[in-house]
């Protein structure tokens, strides 16, 4: 399966030209249809919808068929129904302007504050008396699918680069983590021959009276005592483990975003305590280099499905 982003846009509009000469009716003709989907990042999915009083009817299709497809993210789906006859210009019958007066004397006989209808008001009533109303479900439902289907192409191709981005920060990790193994029994070698001098220098300041081998035993208990303080093998083993896991998912692809960001935040704590238990410059950055690099993948995991 793919890895897909929760990020995403599509819109398409309905040509009622393509339908033939045999459209339902003259409305058909001159209204066009639009839908677009916007998907932003998102604990769950959250669905929204924007539609006209026509398309009303059709939202539980349409939320039916986002579920289907869609598992996090908040998107909101709009439709629109535009005129195309703006040219056109439908002259009011006598009989609904004698009838738009009367509703209009009544109206303002109980609210005298209201503003009269407007020539253009008028108009936009004639047009819509003259042009029946039409089922858009058809439509609508076969048009929602196309523009589903551009959305789910588009979070993918997002799905794609963001996948790419955590194998090039996995591999990099992978690195670092490779640069700070051999630095630990370096690190605990000097440490004891470092111990073992100054055991050696409080020798010669005792003028022999404290036994060497009591003297040595000391210098390489404390040695042991710091190499176990600052072992990260443990950590080291544990971000292994969650950088193979982290790679496997992503591998997998499908609805991995909150297992991604689980592991994420596991990584960023083995950092921590790899920082933590730090005795050398080198370590130190080490663990800030991957800190910066954990910080980059939570981002991009936030957008991921």
């Amino acid at each position: 399966m793919s890895v897909y982003s929760m990020t995403g846009y599509a819109s398409a509009q309905h040509n009622p030209a393509k339908e033939g000469a045999e459209g339902d009716n003259k409305h058909s003709a001159n209204s066009r249809l639009g839908i677009e989907i916007r998907a932003v990042n998102s604990r769950f999915l959250d669905l929204s919808f924007r539609l006209p009083e026509e398309l009303r009817a059709c939202e539980p299709a349409l939320r039916e068929k986002l579920n289907a497809k869609l598992k996090r993210g908040k998107v909101e789906l709009r439709a629109s129904i535009e005129s195309t006859s703006s040219s056109v210009v439908t002259e009011p019958s006598t009989r609904l302007l004698q009838r738009l007066n009367a509703i209009q004397d009544h109206v303002k006989a109980w609210l005298p504050s209201a503003q009269p209808l407007s020539v253009a008001e008028v108009i936009r009533l004639a047009g819509d008396e003259s042009q029946p109303g039409k089922d858009w479900q058809a439509e609508t439902l076969q048009l929602a699918d196309e523009v589903l289907d551009a959305l789910m192409a588009a979070r993918k191709r997002e799905g794609t680069r963001l996948a790419a981005m955590l194998f090039d920060r996995i591999k990099q990790l992978r690195a670092l983590a490779a640069q700070a193994e051999p630095l630990i029994p370096l690190l605990v070698t000097q440490q004891r021959q470092r111990f073992l001098d100054r055991w050696a220098q409080a020798m010669e300041l005792t003028d022999g009276q404290a036994k060497s081998e009591m003297a040595q035993d000391r210098a390489l208990t404390e040695a042991t005592a710091f190499a176990i303080r600052i072992d990260v093998a443990e950590e080291l083993t544990r971000l292994a483990s969650h950088l193979d896991e982290l790679e496997r998912l992503v591998k997998k692809g499908g609805d991995i975003g909150k297992r991604l960001d689980f592991l994420i935040q596991e990584l960023h704590r083995e950092a921590n305590t790899l920082g933590s238990k730090s005795a050398a410059l080198e370590l130190t950055h080490i663990s800030v280099d991957m800190k910066v690099l954990i910080e980059q993948m939570r981002e991009q995991v936030q957008n991921i499905e």
